[in-house]
């Protein structure tokens, strides 16, 4: 399935990346997580680039970045680094959704230029997660069904009945979902329980020691909402539960997480 872009394709140390830039003002990097793309962030934008720089980028293996290496956080950030630094940006907030939130954490860690950051709809650690049983062997096994099914023609028509869409094109998720690369179920089911394990996400945040905001669903269906925000708040993060929403309160209350970040903006940076 091919993808068109929104944005421009920006050369990073000889890396293609998709890079789409909206509004003026201080920066905000929106990074996705796992089988997502810029679009996820369409209507967030909407909410924050009237006074904030917002960049948004398809990770490497996603969305019009595309690729098959490098995909793990520490590599993907090290591109995000580039970006940001291609771009001339300082000062920048870093909000990372899910999977985006690992890659965030290690931005931050290797780029001066980050300045403050933003965790959404993730846990620190797989200690609690519920994913199904075996979805390490079976969600490979489902991508390929996904990508063999959204080239089929009625796909599209059989969208319309979908009782609710989070975005414009309400194949959005599917489509997505098709041009991820494969390898990434492996990154993100397996080295990153490991990973984790070795390094969970809220003692990175006390490493880091920069300003840092929590965003949770209370309905996650991956993380206990609670259990994941007694962690954060034990390390000084601030936290903030979204009620009613699951995995992704952006997608489903734009409007409120877009307030969150704006005022987080402030408090985390309040000379500008």
């Amino acid at each position: 399935m091919r993808r068109s872009p929104i944005g421009e394709i920006l050369d990073v140390n000889g890396v293609p990346v998709h890079v789409r830039q909206d509004g003026a003002g201080p920066p905000v990097l929106l990074l996705h997580g796992y089988c997502g793309s810029v679009h996820w962030f369409d209507r967030l934008t909407l909410g924050l680039s009237s006074a904030h720089h917002v960049i948004r980028v398809d990770l490497l293996g996603h969305g019009c970045t595309g690729g098959s290496s490098g995909l793990d956080p520490v590599s993907q950030a090290r591109v995000m680094a580039g970006v940001i630094e291609a771009l001339g940006v300082e000062d920048v907030l870093v909000a990372g959704h899910s999977f985006g939130a690992d890659v965030a954490l290690a931005l931050a860690e290797i780029s001066p230029r980050v300045k403050a950051l933003v965790l959404i709809g993730q846990a620190p650690d797989y200690s609690y997660a519920s994913f199904p049983p075996g979805s390490s062997v079976l969600l490979p096994m489902a991508s390929a069904l996904v990508r063999m099914v959204a080239r089929r023609r009625w796909i599209r028509f059989a969208s319309r009945f979908r009782r609710a869409s989070w975005f414009e094109d309400p194949l959005q998720d599917l489509a997505d979902h098709a041009v991820t690369a494969p390898e990434m179920a492996r990154v993100v089911l397996v080295d990153r329980a490991r990973r984790l394990a070795f390094s969970p996400l809220d003692a990175q945040v006390v490493a880091l020691g920069l300003p840092c905001l929590v965003i949770l669903g209370r309905r996650d269906r991956f993380y206990d909402c609670d259990k994941t925000s007694a962690r954060y708040s034990a390390v000084g993060a601030r936290v903030e539960v979204v009620e009613g929403v699951g995995h992704s309160p952006f997608l489903e209350r734009p409007a409120e997480v877009a307030r969150l970040l704006r005022e987080f903006k402030v408090v985390s940076d309040p000379g500008r």
